[in-house]
């Protein structure tokens, strides 16, 4: 007995201290949930706004990301700014200024002397520096641009020289470059060298005599490469390349097949120019994607808060003419059919479950194709393959919700509406009839439209949600009053 009890005791000391250990553990977990999350802003925001000499509020901000500085900029005074501008050293501001958009950083820079303002302009990428030069207006934009450093001007004068469209124009030349006849150690001394002023080091270019471009190597292979390794041994020469009179959107798909921190950019005679980084394609993606929202919306171009009343209207009536129109024509064709709806009344309670499963049915497609027209090396055969497909997705879905339609409806009818069975699956099985051929067609025309526009060389997306809806609402109103009229009435005369 005395045995028993001292293992028992021996057991619930053991699993006190258990969960002891438990409790603290969990009181740690919960200190720590507790804990607050830095408030980087208001401390950034306190610092400009204290008293402090300029030389310990820059000691302090040294301390925080830029991007955490940048994201204070707006909510700053003017004079708050310009004491931040005048105290802050240029690469610290660069720094910020690199994660401001364009308009931000030209208005910015606006509110900044001439000569600080270039000294930012120096510190920045080129690609970068040139986007928000555009923003200034010409006489500053022209008056910094002298007083940057000539390397620098002639780089930003460069990627400038190329349109918003072209890809040249999103390069940067920050960059490291060697040429083919380098040994192992001079590659490793002109590394260092250039390193200096270009922080994109993951990947070394190659260029021959006549500036080529020739191939690419792994940071890591020539640093672990030994003394008396050729240069050549180190190179891949099949390293993806865009030239940079190419077409943005022709050459982003190209360019996202590839997971390079950087890919080279060469003018026409193939000589390396600059390059595009990984953080370019993000927003180059990012850009097109928003854009083509924009247009799957029936707009233009994107808009933003801060944009004026009559430029948001201009981008916005095209689109709104062409489905005023298009809309026109629905009532017409549902008007044709006064006589239909004037003996079957109940039939009007239904319409719109018909054009709203065809439309969403192809905005389904269409959103499919688009993604799909991505693929600039799609064959006919594919294309025709696609239409197939959304046809038979259409036709199946059709059937299933056109049975399920055709059963509830019938049912609501008999019970709800107090009709006889006969008249109550009449009207049900018209509606899931006609929401059946609604989204076969609808299927169809969402996958046909985009490649037809594709075809004719005009962005795919432009004939988006809106026109293709409008098409199917059209088709959807003849196809379920036409058949309302030829069954309901002319065959089974229950009107």
């Amino acid at each position: 007995m005395l045995f028993s009890v001292r293992i028992l005791g021996t057991h619930l000391d053991a699993t006190t201290e258990d969960i002891g250990m438990a409790n603290d553990k969990k009181a740690h977990v919960a200190d720590i949930e507790q804990q607050e999350i830095p408030d980087y802003e208001n401390e950034i925001i306190a610092v400009i706004r204290g008293n402090d000499s300029p030389k310990v509020v820059q000691d302090k901000l040294e301390d925080y990301h830029g991007n955490d500085v940048a994201e204070v900029m707006d909510e700053l005074t003017p004079q708050e700014r310009l004491r931040l501008f005048r105290i802050l050293s240029a690469p610290l501001l660069a720094e910020a200024f690199e994660y401001l958009d364009e308009e931000e950083a030209g208005a910015y820079l606006d509110e900044i002397d001439l000569w600080k303002a270039a000294a930012i302009i120096s510190e920045l990428d080129a690609d970068k520096a040139t986007d928000i030069l555009r923003e200034l207006d010409k006489q500053k934009r022209a008056l910094i641009i002298e007083a940057l450093r000539p390397d620098i001007r002639n780089d930003i004068r460069m990627i400038a020289s190329f349109d918003e469209d072209e890809i040249g124009s999103k390069m940067t030349t920050n960059y490291i470059l060697l040429h083919q006849d380098l040994s192992i150690p001079g590659a490793m001394k002109e590394l260092v060298r250039q390193a200096e002023d270009n922080d994109n080091i993951s990947t070394l270019f190659v260029v021959d005599d006549n500036d080529e471009f020739y191939g690419a190597i792994d940071l890591k292979r020539l640093i672990t490469a030994r003394a008396s390794a050729k240069l050549e041994d180190l190179m891949v020469t099949s390293f993806p390349y865009v030239y940079a009179t190419e077409q943005i959107d022709d050459c982003i798909e190209r360019i996202k097949d590839y997971s390079e921190d950087s890919i080279p950019v060469l003018d026409n005679n193939n000589r390396f120019l600059g390059v595009i980084t990984a953080q370019s394609v993000i927003e180059l993606v990012d850009d097109e994607m928003g854009e083509d929202y924009a247009m799957f919306a029936g707009l233009t171009a994107e808009e933003d808060l801060s944009e004026p009343l009559t430029q948001s209207m201009r981008k916005r009536l095209p689109w709104l003419f062409t489905l005023l129109g298009l809309g026109i024509v629905v009532s017409t064709v549902v008007g044709a059919f006064e006589q239909v709806v004037a003996q079957l009344t109940l039939i009007m309670a239904f319409q719109s479950l018909i054009l709203d499963m065809a439309g969403n049915v192809g905005t389904q497609s269409l959103a499919v194709t688009i993604r799909v027209l991505m693929d600039e090396t799609l064959s006919f055969g594919q294309k025709a393959q696609l239409v197939a497909k959304e046809t038979r997705v259409g036709l199946f879905n059709g059937l299933i919700l056109g049975i399920i339609s055709t059963i509830f409806v019938g049912f609501y009818i008999f019970l709800v509406k107090q009709r006889t069975l006969l008249f109550s699956f009449a009207v049900s099985g018209c509606i899931g009839a006609a929401m059946l051929v609604a989204m076969v067609f609808s299927s169809a025309v969402g996958t046909l439209v985009p490649l037809f526009f594709k075809k004719i060389n005009i962005d795919p997306a432009v004939a988006s949600g809106p026109l293709i809806t409008t098409i199917n609402d059209l088709v959807a109103v003849v196809t379920y009053y036409s058949l309302s009229w030829f069954l309901l009435i002319n065959v089974l005369h229950l009107a």
